[in-house]
């Protein structure tokens, strides 16, 4: 996905984020603020899984 859609759009998409991801607050997504790298970290962080494994479950929420 197109980082720049991730950011046009987040806004409208930080509560479906926060549905995939329940563990992300919402302190966490005012930082993440539709930043895909950002995202993907605080995944990683909050549900200890790969950098790879974070990617492509962001990558497949927004395709």
């Amino acid at each position: 996905m197109n980082n720049d859609r991730i950011e046009g759009n987040w806004k409208e998409m930080k509560g479906k984020v926060q549905q995939q991801w329940g563990k992300l607050t919402d302190d966490d997504l005012d930082v993440i603020d539709g930043r895909r790298e950002e995202l993907v970290g605080k995944i990683q962080k909050n549900y200890g899984k790969s950098r790879d494994e974070a990617e492509r479950e962001v990558d497949s929420f927004f395709n």
